[in-house]
């Protein structure tokens, strides 16, 4: 359904260090420079940065959360941990299970430097 999701940034490095340790944690590589931008690429799609090309400031969408998928608590926890020590902050509950219609979920919840709510999400296999 998605080419990419792109956030905007307000400063482009510090966000790219951010991104690059979060989604480094998740296997993804490194962020690839193009001109105010950097993309990251996956099997499953691509997301990336830029400072607007408006010129005006880098804002964030209030309800608004990014998912990336982790192939386990363990990934999701990395995920966390990356974040908060390169300039992000930790949001919503801490990371843990929660239950819900759709069945078991590990969540752990950030914010970017820009104020981006992300989330690393492990869907817990149901038992038999």
């Amino acid at each position: 359904m998605f080419s990419h999701v792109m956030v905007g940034a307000s400063d482009l490095e510090a966000s790219r260090k951010f991104y690059d340790a979060v989604l480094g944690a998740l296997g993804i590589g490194p962020g690839v420079a193009n001109k105010n931008r950097y993309f990251y690429r996956a099997p499953g799609g691509t997301f990336a940065i830029t400072t607007p090309i408006d010129g005006q400031p880098a804002t964030h969408a209030n309800g608004g959360t990014i998912g990336f998928q982790a192939a386990s608590p363990e990934q999701a926890d990395a995920f966390h941990a990356a974040g908060c020590a390169n300039g992000g902050r930790s949001c919503e509950d801490p990371p843990g299970v929660r239950e819900g219609p759709g069945g078991k979920l590990y969540l752990a919840y950030l914010r970017d430097p820009d104020g981006n709510k992300i989330c690393a999400l492990h869907r817990i296999p149901k038992q038999p």
